[in-house]
Order: C-alpha cells, then structure tokens, then sequence
C-alpha cells in the first residue's frame, strides 16, 4: 500500500510560483517513489481532471500538459522519498485542487492520463488571482 500526502499548496497573484510536494509513507522497496511512475492531476471545478506533469519510474522521463510546458518542473527527490512540481509563471487558470497519483498502468506520454494511476493522495488546493 502507497500513502501519497501533499503539501505545498496556497494562494498567490498570477506570475508567482508555488512548489508542490509530494511524500510517500510507503516502506517497502516496492512502494519507494523512485520505483513508481508518479504523475499531478489537477482538477478545478465542474472541470475534468488534467494531468499536467508526470515521471517515469527510476526518473528517467518527464512529461508535461501542452498548458504547462515551461512553466512547471516535475523533479524527484531519490534519497528523500519526495517529489516535487515546480510551478512558476503562474495563470488564474492554473488554480485547483492538485493530487499526485503513483504507479501508472500506462507508459510514457500517456503518464499524464489521470485514469491510470493507483495510488491518490488527498489533494492540495492551488489558488491563483489576478
């Protein structure tokens, strides 16, 4: 079992940045977020869930929504346990709440579909005003 907590959420004026972070309980070597794929989902109101960032397992790849290319960083603390999403250049239309989600059933691009993960955490609301 993987126990995804966020944290790193608030509000802030568009052009700000926040950074999001994302820590595993999970003990076992199996559970460790390194050895899992980890995607942000997003989700605003009466709005569909978007996958914005995502990470192949051990790392090795990052992929980004076309909304939020160059402006967010998906990086990944292997001592640490943690991940992270960087995001800087905030929009209005950047707020929602966002979740990570571990151990995708889909590969590569296809990490930022929000159907194929596992493992949800409870999610960190994300507020940007003009």
């Amino acid at each position: 079992q993987v126990q995804l907590v966020e944290s790193g959420g608030g509000s802030v004026q568009a052009g700000g940045s926040l950074r999001l972070s994302c820590t595993s309980s999970g003990t076992s070597w199996r559970y460790k977020l390194p050895n899992n794929s980890l995607g942000w989902v997003r989700q605003a109101p009466g709005k569909e869930r978007e996958g914005v960032a995502a990470v192949s397992t051990g790392g090795r790849s990052q992929y980004y929504a076309d909304s939020v290319k160059g402006r967010f960083t998906i990086s990944q603390d292997n001592a640490g346990n943690t991940n992270y999403l960087q995001m800087n250049n905030l929009k209005p239309e950047d707020s929602g709440m966002y979740y990570c989600a571990a151990d995708s059933g889909y590969g590569g691009i296809s990490l930022l579909r929000p159907d194929g993960y596992r493992y949800w955490g409870q999610g960190t609301q994300v507020t940007v005003s003009t």
